[in-house]
């Protein structure tokens, strides 16, 4: 864990020191610029000892989002948390771990995950890692299914458009490969009707890749962000590399679906490090790096020094370990928990009254 007297050392300096980092016309504090970047490394440590337990036989699959740590970031940090419709409901896809480490998830749930542990709090072992399920933060359980949340998400926003002043926003994430599926188009359409627009933000990923297709030789369109207009959605195209930009970027988009409850579309142009997933061997790639990027900027305003910078990555890399060693201890799934949470229980439309095994147990 962190030594509390060191993270508070840095905001102190990063107070005194430099009192914001900018691009453009938009900046953020300097002691805000320090929380983003722990957040972000120690995100990338996690996925980093996931890598290497799918090659170790600790795990078996990886699939996660390095190169996605500062936008996905930012936005965990700008969610109003909680559960039931006056708070935000996630329709997340299976790259957003910085989102839940900035929510607050401990590492050691990715990696029980991972790690296919019986103490995954997300799915009990039984998933892939990446597929976050969280009722008490409203996060939906993702899929594996590519971008069929978007076609789920227009039904949380009609519930949250229903609550008397509320501001609960239905945020959807999914790739730009995705985007060719008909789930995307369905979510434009249902949340810009003119008889109820819905207050959706969609957030389009654009790492370039498709699995293994190249985006420029799929979409004939300059921006996914385009395919909102004739929809009278407004979008943007943010560098997701930035934690400058992309948190303004997102801070717009929450603040239009939150006052004039109708949608916003975000493309961000975001880099993919470890290719699509173990399967491809998830070695590292060279394209740009979000925390080597943003490391450069806090040295240059003296927001950060080298050693505190080593600093939170040794940190970091200790609270994994950690985690892992104490998670491969935890008990594996048994056969019997198969059966488990698969359908939820209804008063009402009793579909299958004889099937699995009835209502879940502790």
């Amino acid at each position: 864990m962190a030594d509390p007297d060191f993270v508070a050392a840095g905001q102190r300096r990063a107070a005194t020191v430099a009192p914001e980092l900018s691009t453009g016309d938009e900046s953020l504090p300097a002691d805000l610029c320090v929380r983003i970047h722990r957040i972000m490394v120690r995100s990338r440590k996690m996925e980093e000892r996931m890598i290497k337990m799918a090659k170790s036989g600790e795990g078996y699959f990886w699939i996660g989002g390095p190169g996605e740590e500062a936008f996905n970031t930012c936005l965990g940090l700008q969610v109003k948390k909680g559960r039931g419709p006056e708070f935000d409901y996630l329709h997340l896809h299976y790259r957003n771990e910085a989102t839940l480490v900035a929510m607050g998830m401990p590492l050691i749930d990715g990696i029980r995950q991972m790690a296919m542990r019986r103490t995954d709090p997300h799915s009990m072992g039984r998933n892939f890692p990446g597929h976050f399920c969280v009722p008490e933060w409203n996060v939906l359980p993702v899929s594996s299914v590519i971008e069929n949340q978007f076609v789920v998400a227009p039904g949380t926003a009609m519930m949250q458009k229903r609550v008397p002043g509320g501001d609960g926003i239905t945020i959807v994430v999914g790739g730009d490969a995705g985007t060719a599926e008909g789930d995307f188009a369905s979510c434009l359409i249902w949340s810009s009707r003119p008889v109820n627009p819905l207050p959706v933000l969609m957030i389009v990923m654009n790492n370039g890749w498709g699995i293994s297709t190249c985006y420029s030789s799929q979409h004939a369109e300059k921006h996914i962000a385009d395919r909102a207009r004739p929809f009278g959605i407004p979008a943007e195209v943010v560098d997701g590399n930035d934690p400058v930009a992309s948190w303004h970027s997102i801070r717009r988009a929450m603040s239009h679906c939150r006052t004039k409850r109708t949608p916003y579309l975000i493309e961000a142009i975001v880099s993919r490090l470890h290719g699509h997933s173990s399967s491809s061997g998830a070695a590292r790639v060279n394209e740009p790096d979000c925390i080597e990027m943003f490391e450069t900027r806090l040295l240059r305003a003296g927001i950060l020094d080298a050693e505190e910078i080593a600093k939170v990555h040794e940190e970091a890399a200790a609270e994994v370990e950690e985690a892992v060693e104490q998670a491969m201890s935890e008990p594996l799934p048994l056969p019997e928990d198969v059966e488990r949470f698969t359908y939820y229980p209804s008063p009402v439309d009793v579909v299958y009254p004889g099937d699995y095994t009835g209502l879940p147990q502790a």
